[in-house]
């Protein structure tokens, strides 16, 4: 979940516009998006971040505040995954500032925002912070997504992480059960699957220790291997990003092989991307 996809944003009609805005432009955010992905799936963070810069910059120019929250929730995730919370942070504030001026507190637009802000919070060690904002998103998604959705299974996922931290170890388990079974429909789930498996072996170590949950951790990382290596999953560049996300989980654990071979799928799938280019 790095940010708002064009089913997210793309509401059947501009829900901030106004018959008297006439000079809005709007962006063309598949455009933004499309371009985004092909840096990300090579890791040009670098090039990601000139580029939103780019976007938010005509996005404002043209008034168009529908385009600039997503480029916003956009920002939030690059920063996040680059480590810059400052930058990270910003993004955070304009996105609820435009939640704000366009009275979106109820929308599904708005709940994908808040799930964003949380996992800004959750990744920079902050887990008070980033779970009212889950909680805001749970309500919305629940009454408004079909529960099979593969949001959904997102935002419990992320959710579950952030009560792992709190010591919210049941909650935590019926959420990921929860995630498990929705994303088991989604086209290419097995790839949220296997993150979820992973971040069961984390929530069984921390409720019971490394030692008496070593028999469970093992399965969990044997299952989210097959879940990884499923044939029929397209190896491209978010294949690429699971397996590098995964690949610590087995390093830590003692399974180095599986790291490296994670790496070098990942890796692999890349530079096959680069080439088709």
């Amino acid at each position: 979940m790095n940010g708002l996809r064009p089913e997210d944003y793309l509401e059947p009609n501009c829900i901030f516009c106004k018959p008297e805005d006439e000079k809005v432009t709007p962006v063309d955010l598949r455009r933004c998006i499309t371009r985004l992905d092909e840096y990300l799936s090579r890791n040009d963070y670098a090039a990601a971040e000139r580029h939103l810069d780019y976007w938010q910059q005509e996005a404002e120019a043209g008034r168009d505040w529908r385009g600039l929250l997503s480029v916003e929730n956009e920002r939030m995730g690059l920063f996040r995954k680059m480590g810059k919370r400052e930058r990270a942070m910003e993004a955070v504030q304009a996105a609820e500032a435009l939640i704000g001026r366009a009275g979106l507190d109820d929308t599904v637009t708005a709940a994908t925002t808040w799930l964003n802000i949380g996992t800004v919070y959750k990744n920079f060690n902050e887990p008070e912070k980033a779970l009212p904002y889950y909680e805001r998103a749970r309500a919305v998604y629940t009454r408004e997504l079909p529960p099979e959705d593969g949001r959904l299974g997102g935002l419990y996922n992320n959710l579950a992480l952030v009560l792992v931290d709190l010591g919210r170890y049941a909650e935590a388990r019926a959420l990921y059960a929860q995630a498990m079974t929705i994303m088991a429909g989604q086209p290419n789930g097995a790839l949220e699957q296997a993150i979820t498996e992973l971040n069961l072996a984390n929530l069984d170590e921390a409720e019971y220790g490394l030692l008496e949950a070593e028999t469970e951790i093992e399965a969990r990382l044997d299952r989210a291997r097959a879940l990884l290596d499923r044939p029929e999953l397209p190896r491209n560049g978010y294949y690429a990003f699971v397996c590098e996300k995964c690949a610590p989980t087995f390093g830590y654990y003692g399974r180095f092989a599986d790291a490296q071979e994670l790496n070098d799928a990942a890796r692999n799938a890349r530079e096959s991307l680069m080439t088709n280019d």
